[in-house]
This record gives structure tokens, C-alpha cells and sequence, in this order.
């Protein structure tokens, strides 16, 4: 590229240039086939041009559409607000605004059965993505401290979530935000409240209400947007779309899907004179179970204390002092015996030893002859003539000397 280039690319664009370039390439995209829900219908008194307001579904997006009252009547005679449409149109930029538009030559409206075949195929979709799994459903708390309620303005549907609620627990207290339940601006205003509860610390569970309707009526509960606005949220959430029969997208996706506003109310909220029931039965039984315990304690502290032992506690010490006595008699007799057959040995022993004593011989008039040194003279040779003598006699003794 050349220097003169470069600087002829750089150079700015006029806004009036980058209009008509914007106009150009929308020009090129000729007619195209457009999907969209119908937000407004602007009809003016003798105007052949109508205007429509399209939004997407599942987005925070419109565009305005023109047609003839011809191809309207023709295509979509009976279209209301709400309504699903199929438009044949043609983009066009109104460069000296800046706007987008559409201009179509032909309108269709959705029928009820296109409609159904959308539903199951977004219903596959969103469960293939993991939105309808049970194993990421919230259990719902046992007694929320505080509820978001999010249903029509004075509907049938608040009614029945307030009333039931209060009826079961009185205490309950609700952040009630009313929204439209159906038309165009439905689905963003739900998500916008959810975001608004979702984000509110204080409550512990939020509500979808709304009462039965056609199924045109309930499809913003089964927009794609609103299902994945539920999926994300942090707090457990309750569907309470319709009646039993009718099991918009929404169901799938909250944590508890109830069949009416009603049931949603009861699920949500705990029936105090219930629990004040299963209280007093709980005491009951708590009542019951000490009462048996004590009475079966009791029963055996009776059967403990009845035993001797406990009865008379001195019978115990009775026997064992009889006991004692007994073994104390014992004892005595036995020493007795033993201490006379003592004796007795001891007195024969004595009368024996006298007899043998040396003192007894004397006293029948023997006597003990002794040398000077102390030796007993037990023959006349022992001694010589001339030596002393002495000899002891029972009483007494006597100093003698050898003659011959």
C-alpha cells in the first residue's frame, strides 16, 4: 500500500457516508423470512399502511415492521398482540434517522400446532443441555423466612399463594413484584424480576404464579430467555404455572413445579396447626419413652433393694460375726487342747528328769566324791593316800582327805 493510500484510508468517514454504506449493505440482503412475536399493532382510522412492532422471543429485541392493510387482512386477519408470526419482509435502513425497519409483503400466523412442534424441539434442546436434571434441583428450605412472589397485578393467582400461606403459617412474610403474565412484555418483565429477588439476601425461595390460560396464553412460561434466567438462579424456585394439565417449560426447569398457585403455597409454607400436631405427638412419645424408662429404673432399683443383702444390709454382717465367733470357739478349743497336751509332756518330761537328776540320788543318801581339780572319783585307784577330798552330800558337803 502506498503512503497515499494509507493516508487516503485513514482519512474519516462523514456520518452521511457511513449511513448510505450501512443502507447499501442492508440493501443487498434482499427479502428474508422472519420469526417474531407480535409487541404492538398500530392500525390508524382510513391509513393503508400498518404498523407492527416484532420481537424476538427469546431476546431484548424489536423491530418495526410496515405493511399493507391488505396483506395483513390477507395473511393474519384476526392478529392480535401476543400473537407468533411468520412475515415474508424486506430490510430497509432509513439512513437520515439511522433506523432499521422491515417491510413485508406477507404474514402468517403461527399456528397452534407450528407452535407445539417449536415447543418440543426447545424442550429437547434445553434438556440436552443439562437445564431439566434432577440432580441440580434445590431442596426447598423448611421454613423460608421470606418469599418472592412473582404473579399479575390483583391476580387470582397472589391471592391464593398470600392467602393459603398466611392461612398456614401467619407468620410468613412475602417481597411480592407484579409483572405481566402474558403478551410481548411478559418474559422480560419475569426475568427482570427475578434478577431484582434472586439478588434480594432476605429471600429464601421465589414463586412463579399464574393462573390457568389457553396455551397461546402460558407460552412467555415456556421462553427459552426465562428458562435459562430460572436455571441460573441461586435461589430455589417454584413453578406454579396454570393447572394440573398444563406443564409449561418453566416446570422442567424449577426446583419444584406445583400444580396451582395453591399447592404452591402449601408446598412452600409449613401448616403451623400441622406442625403444632406432630409437635405434641413428638412430646407424646418423648413423654412415654422417660416415663418407661423411669418405670423399668424403678422396677429394677425395686428388684435390687428387695435382695437380702439390700433389705437387711446387718444380715451380712451378722453372719460374718456368727461366723467369726464360731472360728474364735475353734480357735480357743484347739489352743486349749494343745496347751494341756503341752503340759502334760511337760510334767512327764519333769518327772523324768528328776529321776535321772543327780540331786534325787543324793537324796536317798548317795554322795559325789571329788578330787581337788574337779574329777569325779569313780574307783578307790583314782586316788592316792594323802589327797584331798570333797564330797557333796544331798545338803551340803564335806572337805576329807584320803588316810589310806
Amino acid at each position: 500500500m502506498t503512503e497515499g493510500a494509507r493516508s487516503s484510508a485513514e482519512e474519516p468517514w462523514p456520518v452521511r457516508v457511513v449511513s448510505q454504506k450501512v443502507g447499501a449493505w442492508i440493501a443487498k440482503l434482499g427479502w428474508v423470512w422472519v420469526d417474531g412475536q407480535v409487541a404492538q399493532i398500530s392500525r390508524r382510522p382510513g391509513a393503508s399502511t400498518v404498523f407492527l412492532t416484532l420481537r424476538d422471543p427469546s431476546a431484548d429485541l424489536s423491530l418495526t415492521v410496515t405493511t399493507n392493510r391488505d396483506v395483513l387482512d390477507a395473511g393474519a386477519p384476526e392478529l392480535r398482540e401476543g400473537a407468533r408470526v411468520v412475515l415474508h419482509a424486506k430490510p430497509e435502513f432509513y439512513a437520515a434517522r439511522g433506523t432499521l425497519s422491515l417491510r413485508a409483503d406477507e404474514i402468517r400466523q403461527v399456528g397452534l400446532g407450528e407452535l407445539l412442534a417449536r415447543l418440543e424441539k426447545l424442550k429437547k434442546l434445553l434438556a440436552a443441555e443439562g437445564l431439566f436434571d434432577r440432580a441440580r434441583k434445590r431442596r426447598l428450605p423448611f421454613l423460608p423466612g421470606r418469599i418472592g412472589l412473582i404473579t399479575g397485578r390483583a391476580s387470582a393467582a397472589e391471592r391464593d399463594v398470600l392467602t393459603n400461606a398466611r392461612r398456614r403459617w401467619p407468620a410468613v412474610e412475602f417481597r411480592t413484584v407484579n409483572v405481566a403474565v402474558q403478551g410481548p412484555a411478559a418474559v422480560p418483565d419475569i426475568v427482570a424480576a427475578l434478577k431484582v429477588l434472586d439478588a434480594d439476601e432476605s429471600i429464601d425461595v421465589i414463586i412463579i404464579a399464574r393462573g390457568g390460560g389457553g396455551i397461546e396464553d402460558l407460552l412467555p412460561f415456556s421462553d427459552e430467555a426465562l428458562c435459562r434466567a430460572v436455571f441460573g438462579c441461586r435461589t430455589p424456585v417454584v413453578s406454579a404455572i396454570g393447572h394440573e394439565t398444563d406443564a409449561p417449560l418453566i416446570d422442567y426447569v424449577a426446583d419444584v413445579r406445583a400444580s396451582t398457585p395453591t399447592d404452591a403455597a402449601k408446598r412452600v409454607v409449613p401448616d403451623l396447626t400441622e406442625e403444632v400436631r406432630l409437635i405434641g405427638q413428638a412430646r407424646s412419645r418423648l413423654q412415654r419413652a422417660v416415663r418407661n424408662l423411669v418405670d423399668r429404673e424403678t422396677h429394677r432399683l425395686d428388684g435390687l433393694r428387695s435382695r437380702p443383702v439390700l433389705a437387711r444390709p446387718q444380715v451380712m454382717v451378722e453372719h460374718r460375726a456368727t461366723e467369726l465367733a464360731a472360728l474364735r470357739q475353734r480357735a480357743g478349743r484347739c489352743l486349749d487342747h494343745r496347751l494341756t497336751a503341752a503340759e502334760n509332756d511337760l510334767r512327764h518330761t519333769l518327772a523324768r528328769l528328776r529321776a535321772l537328776s543327780p540331786a534325787a540320788t543324793l537324796d536317798r543318801g548317795y554322795a559325789i566324791v571329788q578330787r581337788a581339780d574337779g574329777h569325779v572319783v569313780r574307783a578307790a585307784a583314782d586316788v592316792g593316800k594323802g589327797d584331798p577330798l570333797r564330797v557333796r552330800l544331798a545338803d551340803g558337803e564335806l572337805a576329807a582327805t584320803v588316810d589310806g
